[in-house]
């Protein structure tokens, strides 16, 4: 089964093969050279001097941490989708008071938007933005949203889970907080694994906060990364081995540009392939995903449909998720895709809708 999926996704065999070596200590020599390494190659990819943390979790282990490390009462959730309402859940979750600020599916926050609402409710502590909402195929505008963030003083954080590893992304330049993601996205790694980049201004809210738990404590993640090179539990050793294998691959061919400019060449070809079949993308025009293209089911068919039988032919895309679960459709633009995995996808799906 070839995967076009949202994650997991397939992996390249090196990774796969730097997973299959025999353990070592999460406290021995070896260890500590490859946490270290990971996080400077993290570091550089993200262009950030910030901390940059492992976490054993999915990305929505660091969503949770963040609204307890760091938010105090209220937060602000932009939610374009069904993952920034998981933002603003786990807040609620959390006992602290959200402040929705929900777009039409499929539309993005815009900096005026997001402005006006800050300007009426100026006592939040922190806003949350979902970079690449993987739910709709939609990108928020993530630069202009920064400004419009630190032009009132808050702090950000941003879901970059199906975006770090294929869209460009520069954490200090655009003054984000904690931004984080999950391995199986982009990257191209098995799950279990959550990186997250956090900035002293989250790490002094933490050291201030009540009931933050133990395992999500940022400032333990800083204590145990510089006195041990390591985290404060057993981290996910393969994962983290894989990841710096990856991000060994990426600098060989030419870093993180040369990767960027191939994922916007694969969502090219991807695009086009479903537009010359007569469909059309489900997100405003301009703001479509360059890592998912959520796609509007033919007429005569649903989104369950066209997935069915797409695995029919060795395909395996990504079902409509929440409330477009019928309506659409979704393909990945993850992980270990060749282009002519692409052509053999398009071609399977022409004979699909076709018939």
């Amino acid at each position: 089964m070839k995967l076009f999926t949202a994650g997991p996704v397939a992996c390249r065999p090196e990774v796969l093969e730097e997973m299959r070596r025999q353990m070592f200590s999460h406290r021995s020599k070896e260890y500590k050279e490859l946490h270290s390494q990971t996080v400077q190659r993290l570091q550089k990819f993200l262009e950030t001097y910030n901390q940059v943390f492992l976490f054993t979790s999915s990305g929505s282990g660091v969503m949770e941490a963040t609204v307890r490390n760091c938010v105090e009462r209220k937060l602000l959730c932009c939610i374009n989708g069904e993952f920034g309402r998981r933002y603003a859940k786990i807040g609620e979750s959390n006992g602290r008071e959200v402040v929705p600020l929900e777009t039409e599916l499929g539309s993005p926050t815009t900096p005026d938007l997001l402005d006006e609402k800050l300007c009426s409710v100026p006592d939040v502590e922190t806003v949350t933005i979902t970079y690449n909402e993987t739910s709709t195929g939609m990108m928020n505008p993530l630069p202009e949203l920064a400004k419009v963030v630190k032009e009132h003083g808050k702090l950000l954080f941003v879901d970059t889970v199906s975006a770090m590893g294929g869209v460009e992304l520069k954490v200090d330049e655009w003054g984000i907080d904690v931004c984080f993601a999950s391995s199986q996205k982009c990257f191209g790694i098995p799950p279990g694994l959550a990186i997250a980049s956090v900035s002293e201004e989250a790490l002094k809210k933490s050291e201030s906060a009540r009931n933050k738990g133990w395992y999500f404590d940022f400032k333990l993640y800083e204590k145990y990364q510089k006195e041990q090179s390591g985290t404060h539990m057993t981290p996910a050793i393969p994962q983290i081995a894989a990841l710096n294998k990856e991000l060994e691959i990426i600098e060989a061919e030419g870093g993180k540009e040369k990767r960027l400019e191939f994922c916007a060449g694969r969502m090219q070809r991807i695009k086009q392939g479903v537009e010359d079949l007569g469909l059309s993308l489900f997100p405003r025009k301009g703001y479509e995903s360059p890592t998912i293209a959520c796609v509007n089911a033919p007429a005569g068919m649903s989104g369950l449909d066209v997935y069915e039988k797409m695995r029919g032919h060795g395909f395996e895309l990504a079902k409509g998720y929440g409330p477009l679960k019928e309506r659409t459709f979704r393909i990945g633009n993850m992980g270990y895709i060749h282009l002519e995995d692409i052509d053999e996808m398009l071609q399977a799906l022409s004979e699909v809708i076709k018939r």
